[in-house]
């Protein structure tokens, strides 16, 4: 889709410096020929020996690059099989990260999208801070945002959303259980909404009826994820690496002593999908530029108790990270 505009389930793009074709099959030639109109479309028929001879048919004698990451092993061995035998002449070369790099900067216009799918799942988390109470399952819970996001505007969601309470909240990726939800305890929910393709991702913890503060878990916990988060918003820059600007965040976690129950990294790009370009996180050298769009997601998760994390979306923009997420914490 980033590249031509189509998004439907099938198709493959060839780029070459005199063409662009999109290939795809009979279902989605109408779809394909009004989605990128820039491109010729070529309709698929038959197996890989069949139809990918006559794509690179006007292909120069050379090499022909593919991204790696994006086709499987029983795939490349059935592209590769084709030019030996069809088109000697014709290598394929694997790729690595080429339209991802592209995809890492946003547009302004990506940006505007990526905002508008923000300000749903904002509204979506103060609607159901205001519902939620004792008894209702996890999964209730997660249908009501679903339902809500998509009331106001959202596409399918980017990725299921998670609704975790008490013990499951040690699970990052606990998936709505028929569990039902209890006071004190933590219930960590993190959703996205999708507009015009681009994703938000959110992250909040609720607790009904938050213990008195003594020392209590809840509390630190909740005050060291909060306080890791709000630090690492502050003191990223433009130029830094992934890992740099997880560092900080993850020193104030351990300096806490929760340094073990932090396994994840602070953040992730988004965009077309929920995870792109940048990381952050340890050993990750990508550096943060002006135009991109990541979260921040320190969290905390204690086996047997259960778990906070907070997540916001920021975009770098005149070497700061500016906020786009409005949710109370």
């Amino acid at each position: 889709m980033y590249l031509s505009g189509f998004d439907g389930s099938a198709g493959y793009l060839l780029v070459t410096p005199e063409a662009a074709v999109l290939a795809t099959d009979f279902r989605y030639i109408e779809q394909a020929k009004a989605q990128a109109p820039e491109y010729e479309v070529f309709e698929i028929t038959g197996g890989v020996p069949e139809w990918f001879p006559r794509l690179v048919a006007g292909l120069s004698p050379g090499r022909l690059g593919f991204e790696a990451g994006h086709i499987t092993l029983a795939q490349y061995r059935e592209l590769s099989g084709v030019p030996d035998k069809a088109k000697p002449w014709l290598s394929l070369v694997p790729v690595d990260g080429l339209v991802e790099s592209l995809r890492a900067i946003k547009e302004p216009e990506e940006i505007e999208l990526i905002t508008r799918a923000v300000e749903i799942s904002d509204k979506a988390i103060e609607y159901i801070a205001g519902r939620i109470q004792a008894g209702m399952t996890e999964k209730e819970i997660a249908w009501e945002l679903e339902r809500f996001m998509r009331e106001h505007g959202s596409q399918s969601m980017p990725f299921d959303i998670i609704v975790a309470s008490g013990p499951n909240a040690a699970l990052p990726h606990a998936r709505p259980s028929e569990r039902k939800i209890r006071t004190q305890e933590p219930v960590v929910i993190d959703m996205g909404a999708r507009v015009g393709g681009y994703c938000s991702d959110l992250s909040r913890t609720i607790f009904l009826d938050m213990p008195p503060y003594k020392e209590d878990i809840c509390n630190r916990v909740y005050d060291t994820v909060l306080g890791a988060q709000l630090a690492a918003i502050a003191m990223i820059e433009e130029g830094m690496t992934g890992e740099e600007a997880d560092r900080l965040p993850r020193m104030m976690i351990q300096d806490a002593g929760f340094g073990k129950a932090f396994g994840h990294s602070l953040g992730h790009g988004i965009g077309l999908v929920p995870h792109e370009q940048p990381r952050l996180g340890p050993r990750s050298t990508d550096i943060l530029t002006s135009g991109m769009v990541f979260s921040i997601e320190p969290g905390i998760y204690l086996s047997g108790w259960g778990g906070v994390r907070t997540e916001d979306l920021v975009v770098m923009e005149n070497g700061k990270a500016r906020v786009l997420s409005r949710a109370r914490k």
